[in-house]
């Protein structure tokens, strides 16, 4: 559905620019390039890397794939990121994005994300912000076409109980209370 992987994991990474002169991993599925050097996947793994910005990633995404603006499949866990990046809305075919083991305390930031129409799967566990209470009926109030969360299924009970939530204001007040409070 997406290709094969454009596999950069466990590279340490401080940046995405750095993506441009590294190699690929050997994958078990064969890579393709056109005749400029550029892939026909529609999937990057970028993670465990110590990236902290994703300043870059549009530039670096051109000068990696045939299509970089159809890329569906971003994998950016277990890496430093602190913010959400705005560069992540410009991936209007992103389907599934893998968050989880950063440092984002600011649950807000998932609303972000909000604008991606076909975003069905994201993993933020392992941030910061998990420990917000009522973090799970956020993030599901927050990204209406998720159909899986943090590796887990989102039920039909969940989405109600999560618009309700949403739409009592209680959203925005309780998202910087941690579950200690």
């Amino acid at each position: 559905m997406f290709g094969a992987p454009l596999d950069f994991s466990f590279k340490c990474l401080s940046s995405v620019s750095d993506v441009v002169s590294e190699e690929p991993n050997v994958s078990v599925r064969p890579l393709r390039r056109n005749s400029e050097g550029k892939f026909s996947s529609r999937s990057l793994r970028l993670n465990n890397n110590i990236i902290s910005d994703l300043q870059g990633l549009t530039e670096t995404l051109s000068a990696l794939f045939t299509e970089p603006k159809r890329l569906a499949w971003l994998d950016l866990s277990f890496n430093d990121l602190s913010h959400i990046h705005p560069v992540l809305t410009e991936l209007t075919e992103l389907q599934v994005l893998y968050l989880h083991g950063n440092s984002v305390s600011n649950l807000s930031e998932v609303d972000k994300l909000g604008t991606l129409p076909f975003l069905h799967t994201v993993t933020l566990h392992g941030n910061t912000m998990e420990t917000v209470r009522g973090y799970r009926g956020y993030v599901i109030a927050a990204l209406p076409h998720l159909k899986m969360m943090d590796f887990s299924a989102v039920t039909k009970q969940e989405r109600v109980m999560a618009s309700i939530w949403h739409r009592g204001g209680r959203g925005h007040k309780s998202t910087n209370q941690s579950k200690e409070d």
